[in-house]
């Protein structure tokens, strides 16, 4: 597998508005109370999970790869949609043993809103006991990805740099698990 990291890979040759591969957006047009009309673009995307999984040694299990809004490599938790007839915990669990390989005991600890103009519901789950049993099995766009393993102190720094996706996530694994700890001085 070729390494994560340094120079982005990714060259943007153009861009064009419209409907994603991934996302779909929509035009709503709503009646305000006053009568007047207003239209609002909608990103249209499934549910989606993210997951935080820990070791026997409470060692956090990450993806590092690519992230084409943020122009970066982000070690990221592990997650991704919710299938059709999926359900969190099983989207959860899949999505783990793809991006990384580890398996663990799942349970789902909250959801939230991805903003005010998605339709997405992102679900945070946590992961406990996770061991390796497999390599990943990776999507042609995620064959880049590669498993980081870091120490929950060294997590904890990384949630609050900013440097992820689902950091909320993070923080209401933590929570649950009564492992958030003291703030930084």
């Amino acid at each position: 597998m070729p390494s994560v990291g340094g120079d982005n890979p990714w060259e943007l040759v153009t861009q064009q508005p419209g409907p994603g591969r991934w996302m779909k957006v929509v035009t709503n047009i709503y009646r305000m109370p006053d009568g007047a009309e207003v239209d609002w673009d909608l990103l249209v995307a499934p549910d989606a999970v993210a997951v935080v999984a820990l070791t026997v040694l409470q060692d956090v299990v990450l993806a590092r790869q690519y992230r084409p809004g943020p122009d970066c490599f982000l070690d990221e938790l592990p997650g991704g949609n919710v299938g059709a007839g999926e359900t969190p915990v099983e989207a959860a669990s899949r999505e783990l043993q793809e991006e990384t390989g580890y398996v663990g005991e799942v349970v789902i600890v909250g959801h939230t809103w991805q903003g005010a103009t998605i339709t997405r519901r992102k679900w945070a789950a946590v992961a406990t006991g996770c061991r390796k049993v497999s390599e990943p099995s990776l999507d042609p766009s995620e064959e880049f990805c590669e498993t980081v393993i870091r120490p929950l102190p060294e997590f904890h720094r990384h949630l609050r740099s900013g440097q992820l996706t689902d950091a909320w996530a993070g923080y209401a694994a933590l929570d649950h698990l009564g492992l958030l700890g003291p703030p930084p001085r």
